[in-house]
């Protein structure tokens, strides 16, 4: 297969790269350090890249930005810039690409463990998750020609856990672990599905 993975440059972009890469084509974008780039939160960015790309049998989205903060202190420039990045930036991937993904093919989109189980100061990135995910569920009724739309939930990664110096109750899982999720996603059968890896 020949696979558009946006944010391919990330912790997880390249996990999911590697994971993919030896069964099928990657063609990798990310915002600035791919040959070929793109910004999600502009629709005229996304539609650019899908031209020079052309026709795919999937599209993998492991980007979109999002703010954290205290409740109190989120504003309301904080809050649409979540939504115009990880949120209507990712909507935009599948609404841009559906037409150029080969029939039966699969879009795949990236939400997070904080859908569902928040944390303090996670409100507008617990916000953005959640739409997506609500979402996939109804754009899977609508794509056309068998098209698949999924959407990956990861739980915190160890490597970005390491990186900030964090710790969040039961640790995270290895980026490797989580690009299977995507793997998964591509390969099988799933439409309409929010994937995460199984509890441990």
């Amino acid at each position: 297969m020949r696979i558009l993975v946006i944010g391919a440059t990330g912790t997880i972009g390249r996990a999911v790269v590697h994971a993919l890469q030896p069964r099928h084509e990657i063609v990798s974008a990310s915002h600035r350090t791919s040959k070929l780039t793109v910004d999600i939160a502009q629709p005229d960015s996304i539609g650019a890249l899908l031209n020079s790309v052309g026709t795919v049998d999937a599209i993998v989205s492991v980007a979109g930005k999002a703010r954290m903060a205290p409740l109190a202190k989120l504003s309301d420039e904080d809050f649409q810039f979540c939504l115009d990045n990880k949120l209507m930036g990712q909507v935009n991937v599948v609404r841009l690409g559906l037409p150029h993904v080969r029939d039966g093919g699969s879009i795949t989109l990236t939400s997070g463990v904080l859908s569902h189980t928040p944390m303090i100061g996670s409100a507008a990135i617990s916000l953005v998750n959640a739409g997506l995910e609500g979402f996939i569920r109804a754009a899977a009724l609508e794509a056309p020609r068998g098209i698949r739309v999924n959407v990956v939930s990861p739980p915190w990664v160890t490597e970005t856990l390491q990186a900030y110096k964090m710790e969040v109750p039961g640790g995270g899982r290895p980026a490797a672990e989580v690009a299977l999720v995507y793997a998964r996603a591509v390969e099988g059968s799933d439409t309409g599905q929010t994937l995460a890896l199984p509890a441990r």
